[in-house]
């Protein structure tokens, strides 16, 4: 049997340093990057998403990056195809894959091979369910899901609405649970995990001062021209971090100082929600950026 290819994951927290070192590593192994950013899949988002550079893409090639409009939608299911057929063209060439990001399902999904329902949004069964959360609670809808699949309903948190919802939308569709149908095959990858891990105090001054590099990019009119394109609040890729904590100040319901005081509070929360994603992949091995050496 021919040794199966190497797949080179880098992972980490926002602002921890993954796009320079994934730069660095495709120039040293003659690689290409895949991105597993569920965000920068999406044009027109460019300075919120942090984005790679016009410098750092003519470095390395990118790949899944600018491949939607924010109002297309874009699934799980999405991600894994095309993460998978760029990895095996990447291959194909003879050159080192690396895939690069911090959304932790899209990572997970790939790397440990997720069977995924294909089951299209539904989008008015996702309004009365909607509906339905509005009117009787976050708790009584995820109770509903625990009496169809407990084993979905032991792995989400009430809270996580969007993903008690989809886990309703295709019991109902396919009348078979979703746990069922998520079932995981190693993919044909010698797979090498790489978590890129800081000091938390380090990790939130670093995304501190990123958000003020994006402010001073011009993020506010990035925001306003989205907008003026007629992508509306309601599209999950304007819900994105970096964008829905600017939505009071378009609405004049807040400062630009609070919005950007509660988008960095938000940045630190989604910091701490990455690190228990990381933690479940697969041959994880830890890093510390700019310290030359292996995390204990």
């Amino acid at each position: 049997m021919a040794e199966l290819p190497t797949l080179i994951a880098l992972v980490g927290p926002t602002a921890v340093g993954k796009t320079a070192l994934a730069v660095e590593l495709a120039g040293r192994l003659g690689g290409e990057i895949v991105s597993a950013d569920s965000r920068q899949i999406y044009r027109h988002m460019e300075i919120g998403t942090a984005k790679p550079t016009s410098a750092e893409r003519a470095a390395a090639p990118h790949h899944l990056i600018d491949i939607r409009d924010p109002d297309e939608p874009f699934s799980l299911a999405d991600f894994q195809e095309l993460a998978y057929a760029a990895i095996d063209a990447i291959v194909a060439r003879g050159r080192a894959p690396l895939l690069v990001g911090g959304t932790g399902q899209y990572l997970a999904a790939a790397l440990e091979g997720w069977s995924i329902p294909r089951v299209p949004p539904q989008p008015e069964l996702r309004a009365a369910l909607e509906r339905e959360a509005a009117e009787l609670g976050a708790a009584a809808l995820h109770a509903r899901l625990a009496a169809v699949d407990p084993a979905a309903a032991a792995q989400i948190q009430p809270a996580n609405m969007r993903r008690v919802i989809r886990a309703l939308e295709v019991h109902a569709v396919t009348g078979r649970p979703i746990s069922e149908q998520q079932r995981r095959a190693p993919p044909p990858y010698r797979v090498r995990t790489i978590w890129l891990v800081r000091p938390r105090e380090e990790l939130y001054a670093r995304a501190d001062a990123r958000v003020e590099v994006m402010l001073a990019a011009g993020l506010v009119d990035e925001v306003a021209g989205l907008l003026a394109r007629g992508y509306g609040w309601e599209l999950p890729a304007m819900s994105s971090l970096g964008y829905i904590q600017l939505r009071p100040l378009f609405e004049g319901r807040a400062s630009l100082a609070a919005c950007v005081e509660r988008l960095k509070f938000d940045t630190h929360a989604f910091i701490r929600r990455q690190e228990a994603w990381f933690r479940r992949l697969p041959n994880l091995e830890q890093w510390r950026p700019g310290q030359g050496g292996w995390a204990g």
